[in-house]
C-alpha cells in the first residue's frame, strides 16, 4: 500500500467551510423572506449553489479515495468507518443540497437526505464516545452531534423555504391586518334586478363578520424560530469544527505522519 497521508487538518477546514456557507446562506434566505423577497431567496441559493457544490465535490472525492484505501495503518483501521463514512455521506450531501439549489428543484429531498445523514452522524459520534476512540470522545461527540442536528433540522427548514417559493404571490404566510373592505353577501333579489348604476357604498354600517381582510405577509414565529434555530446549529456546528482544528492542527503540524 502506498504511503499513509493524513487529511484529518483538512477534513475538519473543509466542516468548517461548509458550516459558515450553509449558515450565511440560511440567514440571507430568512432575510429574504422576512422582506417578502422571493427573487431574493432564489438568488441567494443560486449564488450557494456554486461554493457549496465545489466544496462537496472535494469532499465526496476525497471522502471515496478514503473508503477505497481502507484499512488505515495498523491501530487506525476502525477510523476509516467512525470518520470516512460520516466524511462521505457530508460530502453527499454538500452535493445534492448544491444540485437542488442550482436548479430551483425542490429542497426538501435534499432536506430529507441530510435528516437522515444526521441521524446516522450522531449514531456514529455516540458509538465512537463510548468507545473512546479517540483522545478526545467528549469533544468529538459534540461536534458529531452538532453536525448531526443541523441535518435533522435542515429538512424542516427545507420544507419552509419550498412552501415559501412555491407561492410567490406573498400568500405562504398570509395573515388578515384588520384592514376592512365593504363586502355585502350576495342576494337574489339584487342578481334579478336590471343592472344599475354603481353608487359608494357606505361601511360603517356593516357588521364586523361581513367584512373581508387585506392579506399582509407576515412570517409566524414558529417559521422564525425553526429557521434561526437551524442558522444556530449550524454556527455551532461551525464553531465545534473550528476548536478541533485548532486542537488538531499544531500537533499535525509539528510531527506529520
Amino acid at each position: 500500500m502506498a504511503g499513509f497521508i493524513d487529511f484529518l487538518a483538512f477534513e475538519e477546514a473543509t466542516l468548517l467551510m461548509a458550516a459558515v456557507l450553509i449558515g450565511y446562506t440560511g440567514i440571507l434566505a430568512f432575510l429574504g423572506m422576512r422582506r417578502d423577497n422571493a427573487s431574493a431567496v432564489k438568488s441567494t441559493l443560486k449564488g450557494a449553489a456554486i461554493p457549496i457544490g465545489s466544496l462537496g465535490g472535494i469532499v465526496t472525492i476525497l471522502a471515496l479515495w478514503q473508503e477505497i484505501v481502507w484499512p488505515f495503518p495498523a491501530g487506525m483501521a476502525a477510523y476509516n468507518i467512525f470518520f470516512v463514512d460520516i466524511f462521505l455521506l457530508f460530502g453527499a450531501t454538500l452535493v445534492i443540497l448544491a444540485v437542488s439549489m442550482a436548479t430551483s428543484s425542490k429542497l426538501q429531498f435534499a432536506g430529507l437526505f441530510a435528516f437522515v445523514a444526521g441521524g446516522v452522524t450522531i449514531a456514529y459520534g455516540w458509538s465512537g464516545y463510548q468507545l473512546g476512540m479517540t483522545k478526545d470522545p467528549l469533544e468529538t461527540f459534540l461536534m458529531y452531534g452538532a453536525f448531526g442536528l443541523s441535518g435533522i433540522l435542515a429538512f424542516p427548514a427545507t420544507v419552509i423555504t419550498d412552501h415559501y417559493l412555491g407561492h410567490p404571490d406573498g400568500t405562504a404566510f398570509a395573515f388578515g391586518t384588520g384592514v376592512a373592505s365593504p363586502r355585502r353577501r350576495p342576494s337574489i333579489q339584487a342578481s334579478s334586478r336590471a343592472v344599475q348604476p354603481i353608487v359608494p357604498v357606505d361601511s360603517s354600517g356593516v357588521p364586523d363578520s361581513e367584512k373581508s381582510f387585506v392579506a399582509h405577509f407576515h412570517l409566524p414565529a414558529y417559521i422564525s424560530v425553526t429557521l434561526l434555530v437551524f442558522v444556530a446549529m449550524m454556527a455551532l456546528a461551525g464553531i465545534a469544527a473550528l476548536f478541533y482544528l485548532d486542537s488538531t492542527l499544531p500537533a499535525h503540524l509539528a510531527s506529520p505522519p
